[in-house]
C-alpha cells in the first residue's frame, strides 16, 4: 500500500516538473514586452509635458545670421519626431557644434543669462548623447535628459525674447 502511494505521488510530481515550457514561454515574452517599452517613439516624446517658448517675430529676425541656433532648432525638431541621429552620433561632432553655436552667437545677446543658458543647453546636449550611447541607461532617465534639453532650449528662447524686449523699452524715453 505504501508503495503504490509513494510510485503515485511521484507521477504526480514528474506530470506537474513536466509543465514546466509554459513558465519559460510567460517569461520570454514578458522579456520582450520589457525590451519593446524601453524604445522611445515620436509619441512618448510628444507627451513629455513641459512650457515651450517659441522667438517672436523680432527675435528671428536678430538671429537670422546664427546658423548654428537654427541648425540646433532642426535637430530638436528632428528629435520631437523621434529621430536621435544628431544627439547620439559622434561625440567628437557634437562639440565641434557646440563650439561653433557659443562662436557664432551675435554679439548682442552675450549676456550673463543667454550664456549660461548656452552652458545649460552644452551639458544638456552632452548628457543626452551619453545617455543615448550607453545601452544600460533606463528609458525614463533618457526621457528626462531629452525633456531637459526640450526646457533649456525654450528657456534660450525666453531669454531672447526677453532681452529683446527690454532692449525695445530701455530705447523709450519717458517724456
Amino acid at each position: 500500500m505504501k508503495i503504490r502511494f509513494v510510485v503515485l505521488f511521484l507521477s504526480c510530481i514528474m506530470v506537474i516538473s513536466c509543465d514546466d515550457d509554459t513558465t519559460s514561454t510567460k517569461t520570454l515574452e514578458t522579456t520582450e514586452n520589457v525590451d519593446q517599452n524601453k524604445k522611445i517613439t515620436a509619441k512618448t516624446i510628444e507627451d513629455i509635458d513641459y512650457r515651450d517658448y517659441a522667438l517672436s517675430s523680432e527675435s528671428e529676425s536678430e538671429i537670422v545670421t546664427w546658423d548654428r541656433y537654427h541648425e540646433l532648432a532642426t535637430q530638436i525638431s528632428y528629435l520631437k519626431k523621434g529621430d536621435f541621429s544628431f544627439f547620439n552620433g559622434d561625440i567628437e561632432l557634437l562639440k565641434k557644434f557646440i563650439k561653433e553655436f557659443k562662436t557664432q552667437m551675435p554679439d548682442q545677446f552675450k549676456t550673463n543669462l543667454i550664456v549660461s543658458r548656452n552652458a545649460i543647453i552644452e551639458t544638456e546636449l552632452l548628457k543626452l548623447n551619453e545617455n543615448l550611447t550607453i545601452d544600460n541607461i533606463s528609458r525614463d532617465e533618457k526621457l528626462f535628459n531629452i525633456k531637459a534639453l526640450f526646457v533649456a532650449f525654450s528657456n534660450l528662447n525666453y531669454l531672447i525674447n526677453k532681452k529683446l524686449e527690454d532692449d525695445f523699452y530701455d530705447k523709450i524715453q519717458p517724456e
